[in-house]
């Protein structure tokens, strides 16, 4: 017998067929055995829904209240749940993140996990009933309060009930068969992983791939979880996410797996472009200039530095396009302490990544990069590197045709399209 955590994201859980259809897997899953506990996204597009609804009601909604009015999604999602387990005639009982014992910090909308206290979720494991939870929600113990993880808040309640529990295994149900190298609906010839490295994963979610969120990948890092990632409209095994010394499932006894060179494409259209012109050429102006943009709340991806000729340079620099009008706005208020020029915005930029472990043993990786996008005549305006990825930024129009060519060019088209089992949801 396995302790299986299992995570259904919005579009698993969308309508009452769908739910119908997750509560037979978690039946089938009980069936053969298996302890189970399971986390829950709220249905199909409520969460964008009530968000929609409370910016009608209130420009500005109150951080507490909006935690309060986005935690009742998931939790509508649990209790139907548990309701179509019974009616297959299994115990099952659901509880809210608190009542999971999910603590979190006070911080409304992006809070962070700092503690798990399964108690009452092992007690309805000890007496042989299948256990729902409320994800994407926590309690802080100081406010007592209800907050709200963030996006992909489901993702990390899963890996870190799965911890919590000492899970044998964390399965994440989305609308594809698993982690592809690339997306699915940009490059449909994409070829499903059979494993993935915590390592690879991280560079990916980071770098745009949506299947897993970067904060789940992290904590399966950190606490040394498996992650399956799987698709509930099929039977079919997905990719297994290992961290460091992890067997994959898959490979036989004393099997050694080999670091692929390249391990998947990423595309991220989430960016803008800063660039802050004319700056005078002088030890500290670069430390201030990123102090204000820290200031501002923005968090910078990649920076890129002109060389100077005139005794001004011009340092250009990624933020998320929501975090930009903060960036710019406190930057033009100090633009005389400072002494540039000038600022240019550019959102309609698109960031390429390139990733895998095996970047770090073979040549050529960023040569066949640099060669497929010249090809295709397409324009390298940034470049940001790791041990094991190699990112650029692009002109947005042109960010879908450089994921094919580079996809091609990497030798990691299949021979057959992708099936996305529900359009465009998780």
């Amino acid at each position: 017998m396995a302790l299986i955590v299992q995570k259904y994201g919005g579009s698993s859980v969308a309508d009452a067929e769908s739910i119908k259809r997750v509560a037979k897997r978690v039946v089938d899953t009980r069936r053969a055995g298996h302890d189970v506990v399971v986390a829950v996204s709220a249905m199909g597009d409520t969460t964008d829904e009530l968000l929609d609804l409370a910016n009608e009601v209130a420009p500005i909604p109150a951080p507490r209240e909006l935690d309060m009015l986005l935690s009742s999604g998931e939790r509508i999602s649990m209790a139907l749940l548990a309701m179509a387990i019974h009616s297959m005639g299994f115990e099952a009982r659901s509880f809210t993140g608190s009542q999971a014992g999910m603590i979190t910090d006070s911080q409304h909308g992006a809070a962070r996990i700092v503690d798990v206290t399964p108690v009452r979720l092992r007690e309805a494991l000890d007496e042989g009933a299948i256990v729902i939870v409320a994800g994407f929600q926590g309690f802080n113990r100081d406010t007592r309060d209800i907050t709200t993880l963030g996006r992909g808040g489901s993702d990390t309640t899963a890996v870190a009930l799965a911890a919590a529990l000492g899970a044998d295994v964390c399965e994440i149900y989305s609308d594809v068969d698993g982690i592809y190298t690339a997306d699915p609906r940009v490059i449909p010839k994409a070829q499903k992983l059979d494993h993935v490295s915590t390592e690879e994963m991280l560079e990916l979610a980071a770098n745009g791939a949506k299947v897993l969120y970067i904060r789940a990948v992290e904590y399966a890092r950190r606490h040394g979880v498996l992650i399956h990632a799987r698709s509930t409209f099929s039977s079919a095994e997905g990719t297994y996410v290992l961290g460091e010394g992890m067997k994959n499932p898959r490979e036989a006894e004393g099997a050694v797996m080999e670091e692929p060179i390249v391990a998947g494409v990423a595309t991220d259209f989430s960016h803008a472009k800063i660039t802050v012109a004319g700056v005078p050429d002088v030890p500290g102006k670069a430390a201030e200039i990123f102090k204000i943009v820290a200031r501002s709340g923005a968090n910078v991806d990649m920076i890129v530095q002109n060389v100077s000729a005139t005794g001004r340079t011009d340092i250009s620099f990624t933020v998320p396009k929501a975090d930009a009008a903060a960036a710019l706005k406190s930057l033009a208020a100090e633009q005389n302490e400072v002494g540039f020029q000038n600022l240019v915005h550019d959102d309609q930029i698109g960031k390429l990544s390139v990733v895998g472990a095996g970047m770090r043993t073979h040549s050529g990786v960023s040569a066949t990069l640099f060669e497929a996008l010249s090809a295709g005549g397409i324009n390298i305006e940034m470049i940001s590197t790791s041990e094991i990825r190699i990112s650029v930024v692009l002109r947005g129009d042109d960010l879908a045709e450089a994921a094919r060519t580079v996809h091609t060019a990497y030798g990691l088209d299949g021979d057959t399209d992708v099936t996305v089992h529900a359009g465009t949801g998780r």
